[in-house]
């Protein structure tokens, strides 16, 4: 089915106009490879964006869709319940770390964000401590749309236009060093300090207004920022110093992609307080987020009048009973597959493929961590972003989907990906960079 126009849908995150005039269509997708609408298959460089973990029309999953469509189609979760959200939430609080055992459902990253960091604030509040409201980011960082994700949030292009964000934010510095970590396979060696930052932040505000420090541990949207060595661990320690929250947002990172484990948490080996996750918790299939918190912070919330509502937040969708089936049966293939494994035993080939386009044209910088591994571009003069894109269009048209921020380019394919497509990936690329100007 074509479109009868173009007009209609104003298109999220994209050039508007420049798509009008050469739209890419996706018609059909089937485990690696996207169909576009002439026909063309395309492989998937990047998991849908970042969500499409397990691979397209998974046929658990699918089924499970199906079935609850046509049993359970929605059920309130507001004074109400239905079997499969205590399922989901289960589930998932035995793949989190540590005492991460209690889960709020949301509907997506973006609304993950903004509820773990409505819940540290009320944390602090209903243990007496109502001072706590202040909100730390990192520049760079990407916490979805919402007003608390993008004030906390550090890519100036997603607040500009939209005036005052949250008062009471301040950022640590990103860790992005070209000159000492360019072309680091894994964690970067150099950037501890950059972590320090964070004592003088505490030292310019005070301490005891601070709530919660939020990062990505591995910054996603922004490029692929893998964190220095010790650098997740130093803000762990800072943290617990000074008793604030640390939030992780694992929208990107959850559910495998940093290989053998579901979480970066686990495979960096630093506990947060919270973990926001979305994407790959129900495989990209049906919109589906989550806070992930530990049991002290649901504790903190139990007093009062049992009929008195604890948290006044959520919403109408919140664990949704045909998301919450998906969430289960994604839960399901990547354990009957060993899908978590499957990535971590395919990463050193990824990370060797990737490396191999060190030395061509205009390749200033690349970078890997898990099944993640991100290009640097060097930024045409006057016109940065232009050959990122040029990349990525030449890419889609030679069948690659990859990500794209600005003259970066992003690799994060589904975990089922086999070495032959990998050489796909990256030999086109390869291809495709010999001949851009």
């Amino acid at each position: 089915m074509q479109p009868s126009n173009h007009d209609a849908f104003w298109m999220p995150f994209t050039a508007n106009r420049q798509f009008r005039k050469t739209p890419r269509m996706l018609v059909a997708a089937k485990d690696m490879y996207y169909t576009a609408d002439d026909g063309a298959q395309v492989l998937d460089g990047c998991a849908g964006l970042w969500c499409v973990n397990a691979g397209h029309a998974r046929p658990k999953i699918v089924e499970a869709v199906q079935k609850t469509v046509a049993q359970l189609d929605f059920a309130p979760t507001f004074q109400m319940g239905h079997p499969l959200a205590f399922e989901a939430a289960d589930r998932i609080a035995k793949l989190a770390p540590a005492d991460l055992n209690r889960v709020f459902f949301c509907n997506s990253g973006s609304e993950a964000a903004d509820t773990a960091l409505k819940i540290a604030i009320a944390y602090h509040r209903v243990r007496g401590d109502a001072a706590r409201t202040r909100l730390i980011g990192r520049e760079r960082g990407y916490h979805g749309v919402g007003f608390g994700g993008i004030s906390v949030g550090g890519i100036s292009g997603n607040r500009k236009l939209y005036g005052t964000m949250l008062g009471g934010v301040d950022h640590l510095p990103h860790t992005f060093d070209l000159s000492r970590n360019a072309f680091s396979r894994g964690l970067p060696e150099h950037g501890v300090e950059y972590a320090d930052a964070l004592e003088r932040i505490v030292a310019l505000h005070d301490p005891s207004t601070i709530a919660a420090v939020m990062v990505e541990p591995m910054a996603g949207s922004t490029g692929a920022l893998p964190p220095p060595v010790g650098y997740l661990k130093r803000l762990r320690e800072i943290c617990d110093k000074y008793g604030i929250l640390l939030i992780f947002d694992e929208v990107i990172t959850g559910f495998g992609r940093m290989g053998s484990v579901c979480f970066a948490a686990e495979k960096f080996g630093v506990t947060p307080d919270i973990i926001t996750c979305a994407k790959g918790i129900t495989n990209g299939t049906v919109p589906m987020g989550a806070a992930i918190v530990r049991d002290s912070i649901f504790d903190a919330f139990m007093h009062g009048p049992e009929n008195g509502i604890e948290l006044p937040h959520g919403y109408t969708y919140s664990a949704h009973p045909i998301a919450c089936a998906a969430s289960i049966a994604t839960l399901d293939t990547y354990a009957e597959e060993g899908l978590f494994d499957r990535a971590e035993e395919i990463a050193p080939y990824f990370e060797d493929a990737a490396h191999a386009l060190r030395g061509l044209p205009h390749v200033i910088d690349i970078r890997n961590v898990g099944l993640v591994a991100a290009v640097e571009l060097e930024p045409r003069a006057g016109a940065p972003g232009t050959r990122g894109y040029e990349v990525f269009e030449r890419a889609f048209r030679a069948g690659l989907l990859l990500r794209l921020t600005a003259d970066t380019l992003a690799i994060s394919p589904p975990l089922i990906i086999n070495r032959a497509q990998v050489d796909e990936i990256f030999g086109k690329l390869a291809s495709i960079l010999r001949s851009v100007d």
